[in-house]
């Protein structure tokens, strides 16, 4: 028995711009669903030098000496 199934591709042509776009909402919506669905993947030993590092990223944002980009400022949204 043999199908006869015919695919048909189309091409289509996007500006570099348009393709970054793209290329970024697919990892949002990747990461964001990935995060959703792992929520206690990412677990920290308070031991750990990471640990410590992040608790000083922490101290340093609370005390105005480090600034976070905000999400328009990264995604350009």
């Amino acid at each position: 028995m043999s199908d006869n199934v015919t695919s048909q591709e189309t091409e289509v042509t996007l500006s570099v711009q348009q393709l970054e776009s793209l290329i970024r909402k697919v990892v949002r919506e990747e990461l964001m669903e990935f995060m959703a669905q792992e929520l206690e993947l990412f677990h920290i030993d308070k031991e750990s030098p990471l640990y410590e590092d992040m608790e000083d990223i922490l101290e340093r944002k609370r005390n105005g000496k480090l600034r976070f980009h905000t999400h328009e400022e990264i995604w350009n949204e």
